[in-house]
């Protein structure tokens, strides 16, 4: 009996990320999603700039490779003229939330068919550890070396919460990989997800706590631990707009 295997959709090569680094959990629980909706052949992945610049050679589906922050815009054009096929963004805090705030904005705001896999480790990791938007008060970077003062760098973006305004949304979930309880949470909040694309409800989203002990400083043990006691009070999990619990409480 089989207990545990590759999935189908994760290619069989090393990885490029960092010790601890959890982009590679993620990307699991992807390609699992894919493999569990039969799905692969009819998936088109896309990945802008950032950690995951390299992911077209981590998936066994087509990838593109779109510019910083574009990711949203390049999957609204794929899908709309492949409306048959599945389209899914992979990108960072970096390029979501900063360069790519319009696109992630307007293709929410229109309800694109499309899935997005957003990576928040609150810091610019491929560049150097740049302060990002999602950047904690009080955190050191590169470029916040006496930590992130609101009163000048402004406050943390909450992605999840501040789509869920938006009306052309139908699903965001906010999940965490550093447990196995939370790694499974991920799993499934991703492949419903997927699963809401394939029925045609709209922009799915799911935001990934992530580390990045590199930047941070951090071994892997002390990363897990300072998100769970830093990250998580501050970007809370949680499902933040599902419509289908809408439909089910009419």
């Amino acid at each position: 009996m089989v207990v545990f295997k590759k999935p189908q959709s994760l290619s069989p090569v090393p990885t490029h990320y960092c010790p601890g680094c959890t982009h590679g959990i993620v990307h699991r629980l992807v390609a699992e999603a894919i493999d569990a909706l039969g799905i692969e052949g009819q998936t088109i992945g896309v990945a802008p700039v950032g950690c995951s610049v390299f992911a077209y050679n981590y998936f066994e589906c087509d990838m593109i490779q779109a510019a910083h922050g574009r990711a949203p815009a390049v999957a609204t054009g794929v899908k709309r003229t492949n409306p048959d096929k599945i389209v899914f963004t992979y990108q960072g805090d970096g390029d979501l939330a900063a360069i790519g705030t319009a696109e992630t904005v307007h293709a929410t705001t229109r309800g694109e068919n499309i899935t997005i896999i957003f990576i928040n480790n609150a810091i610019y990791g491929m560049t150097g550890g740049q302060m990002a938007p999602t950047t904690l008060p009080g955190q050191v970077t590169t470029t916040s070396p006496y930590g992130r003062n609101p009163m000048i760098q402004g406050n943390p973006i909450r992605v999840c919460e501040m789509l869920s305004t938006l009306d052309g949304l139908a699903f965001a979930q906010r999940v965490a990989v550093d447990t196995p309880a939370h790694v499974n949470q991920a799993k499934k909040a991703i492949q419903k997800a997927f699963q809401n694309q394939i029925d045609k409800k709209g922009l799915s989203i799911v935001e990934v706590l992530s580390t990045c002990p590199t930047n941070w400083g951090m071994s892997p043990t002390e990363a897990l631990k300072w998100l769970r006691e830093n990250m998580m009070p501050y970007y809370p999990l949680g499902v933040y707009k599902d419509i289908d619990a809408k439909e089910e409480n009419k």
